[in-house]
């Protein structure tokens, strides 16, 4: 993906041109580590519930943050980003990609809020999970640095876990990670701090991201993940 292309990604606004920016938001990543067997599938929430109906409210960000509920068909596009890892990419550890994900409304829902100022996001994503966040926290352990290449574009994650955040669920992990591609004038570094936690079979990460240096606005994100988290435990 081209610079250009990448912060039109970040503009999103509740408009249908920023949706299909969104749509168009792919990025090719890389991520190194030891391979470890893939992590598994992602899977319909057992319940059936619509996940959408679990997630905040976009008055719930705070300004400069503008939310938008993301339909379904942009979720798809949307999600790897989070990952650092596009959709169909080659990932070197083979081991080292991500579970296969069901972006159906009883598999996954998404709200993104938006610093136009900053060009910087912050997502909430909710995803119904066979598997313990145990599984997950493994294999970031074993993948350090990731390649990824689609399309004759490649990039390289870098994942780094940091502290858990002390909240009530059945697992929580943190991790910070950075993607970077291109070469030169097109480098680009895409930054990314991620909360989650694990209720029942339903997975809540809570995503800041964004371009460069720029310092995670941590008390935010860390304010919406809390509300995230309480929103599913109460159903």
């Amino acid at each position: 993906m081209s610079p250009a292309a990448r912060r039109t990604h970040l503009s999103i606004t509740a408009t249908s041109a920023a949706i299909a920016a969104l749509v168009l938001a792919g990025c090719s990543s890389t991520v190194t580590g030891t391979p470890e067997p893939s992590a598994g599938s992602t899977t319909a929430s057992q319940s059936g519930t619509d996940l959408n109906t679990l997630l905040i409210d976009p008055s719930s960000f705070p300004a400069p943050y503008d939310a938008l509920v993301l339909p379904q068909q942009a979720i798809s596009q949307a999600a790897p980003d989070l990952s650092g890892i596009p959709a169909g990419a080659e990932v070197s550890p083979a081991g080292c990609k991500p579970a296969d994900q069901d972006f159906g409304p009883t598999g996954t829902a998404m709200i993104v809020g938006t610093d136009n100022d900053s060009r910087s996001t912050i997502s909430i994503e909710l995803t119904a999970v066979d598997e313990p966040l145990s599984t997950r926290m493994e294999q970031l352990e074993q993948c350090g640095e990731v390649t990824a290449t689609k399309s004759g574009a490649t990039s390289t994650v870098t994942s780094t876990l940091t502290p858990a955040p002390p909240i009530d669920a059945d697992d929580t992990l943190a991790v910070r990670q950075t993607v970077a591609s291109g070469a030169g004038g097109d480098a680009v570094t895409q930054s990314m701090l991620t909360l989650m936690a694990q209720i029942d079979d339903v997975r809540v990460a809570a995503t800041f991201m964004s371009f460069g240096s720029e310092t995670p606005d941590a008390m935010t994100l860390d304010e919406l993940f809390t509300a995230a988290v309480q929103k599913v435990k109460q159903g």
